[in-house]
């Protein structure tokens, strides 16, 4: 009989909540399958905030058919990982497009953790009331609009200066570190992303990539266009296996822009 006790390893949504709990606190390392992928979303280099931004794509860089399909191009590791970002984070954002065409529950489901306060940027204010992202379930919900604009009744809303019909990313993410929103995820759309990738609001990007060919329709990024190649952002990024998916983890640390800090922790 051996003298060494074999100890059975911890069932998949154990070792999960062990890594939640070690990262949203701040204190200790993850267990080593999930800190090298949530570690770096501990905390942020440059202030008080850490946003992270997803994409799921496929490999041609398209997030939707060019009828505006979606559902589902990443399978269920790239989906399980987005839900896992949810859990992390004290807040999720999209915008208002992605509000009226997706409809998004912005939930935590796949996954053991609690959900996030769901933040809809909607600077005319023409958010439905019917929006699944609305729904009263218990959970903080606050709509971003321009001053004058009003959304649904009930609903807590900040109103902020807009530019081009747009708020900026820095104002959003300030008004959101005012409520005591640290770790923020901005989830989509593809405009979404990059404007707060533009503004230099983002300290990483995860890009997930599944093992699908559409051959068109929209882009995950819809960024100003360069003329040569060494004009590129080149983050640095390591690369990360989900089952058939690819996770390219991208630190955009360098070129962050301070925010501010946030009033208290969620």
């Amino acid at each position: 009989m051996s003298l060494v006790e074999t100890i059975p390893p911890l069932p998949d949504d154990a070792v999960w909540h062990d890594a939640l709990a070690a990262i949203r606190s701040g204190l200790r390392n993850a267990p080593p399958r999930w800190e090298a992928i949530f570690g770096p979303l501990r905390t942020g280099l440059v202030d008080d905030l850490m946003v992270v931004a997803q994409i799921g794509q496929s490999l041609d860089g398209r997030t939707a058919t060019m009828t505006g399909h979606s559902h589902y191009i990443n399978g269920s590791e790239g989906l399980d990982h987005l839900h896992r970002l949810r859990a992390l984070v004290d807040a999720v954002v999209i915008g208002v497009g992605t509000a009226v065409v997706d409809d998004p529950l912005l939930t935590v489901r796949r996954v053991g953790g609690p959900h996030p306060v769901r933040v809809i940027i909607d600077p005319n204010g023409r958010l439905p009331a019917c929006a699944k992202a609305l729904r009263d379930d218990g959970v903080a919900r606050l709509v971003i609009t321009r001053h004058g604009a009003r959304p649904p009744a009930g609903i807590e809303h900040v109103a902020l200066p807009v530019e081009n019909g747009q708020v900026a990313p820095g104002a959003i993410l300030a008004s959101l570190a005012e409520r005591g929103l640290r770790r923020i995820l901005i989830e989509g759309g593809a405009g979404t992303i990059s404007r707060f990738l533009e503004a230099h609001c983002l300290d990483r990007l995860h890009v997930v990539v599944a093992p699908i060919i559409l051959g068109g329709g929209r882009s995950g990024l819809d960024l100003t266009p360069i003329a040569r190649c060494e004009e590129a952002l080149r983050p640095p990024t390591r690369a990360h296996v989900l089952g058939n998916e690819v996770l390219f983890d991208c630190d955009l640390g360098a070129q962050r822009v301070p925010i501010g800090a946030a009033k208290k922790s969620m």
